[in-house]
């Protein structure tokens, strides 16, 4: 399975069957948080959800379309970060993540990118990278702007977010080699 080694503190681990308690309590715990920018919340009720999530990414990971890694800090699962699926057509994808609520502030979230990238553009021989985020999630834009990423748009009413559009910026990040 997917493993990467970012330092003693951080790790990313695909997400396995066996992490699906952890993955929920980590998800409600973090509830309120979360629910302000990704649409799945309401959805993951109980354990099984997660599972449910864990059991379709790594179909996603055995398919080579992507995977989705559990961030692991200090032994304690704090989040996930993962690819929305490969394009290898034009060899590019997009990256997804979050965090517990508990966990912000470590920069977890810029050192698991980064991992990410590496191995994008190292191992799967990407050219491409985007992340989407929401114009007023100021948060998560400083993610894709600490990496090196060029804000190339602005989507218009991307995503519906319990009742509601957001517009979405879109970052980019070409490997140059």
């Amino acid at each position: 399975m997917f493993t990467y080694v970012i330092n003693q503190d951080i790790e990313l681990k695909l997400l396995e069957t066996r992490h699906a308690e952890a993955l929920f309590k980590l998800t409600d715990a973090s509830r309120a948080h979360l629910r302000t920018w990704l649409p799945w919340v309401d959805q993951t009720k109980s354990v099984e959800d997660s599972k449910g999530f864990i059991d379709y990414t790594l179909k996603q990971f055995s398919s080579q379309n992507g995977f989705q890694a559990g961030i692991w800090y200090k032994g304690e699962l704090a989040g996930v970060v993962g690819l929305h699926g490969i394009n290898w057509a034009n060899r590019s994808t997009s990256i997804g993540y979050w965090l517990g609520e508990a966990f912000q502030g470590h920069g977890l979230m810029t050192q698991s990118c980064q991992a990410v990238i590496s191995h994008c553009f190292d191992e799967l021989n990407l050219k491409r990278i985007e992340i989407r985020v929401a114009t007023e999630n100021t948060s998560s834009q400083a993610v894709p702007e600490r990496l090196g990423f060029k804000k190339e748009g602005c989507l218009e009413k991307s995503e519906c977010l319990y009742g509601h559009y957001v517009d979405h910026y879109v970052f980019g990040l070409i490997n140059q080699s």
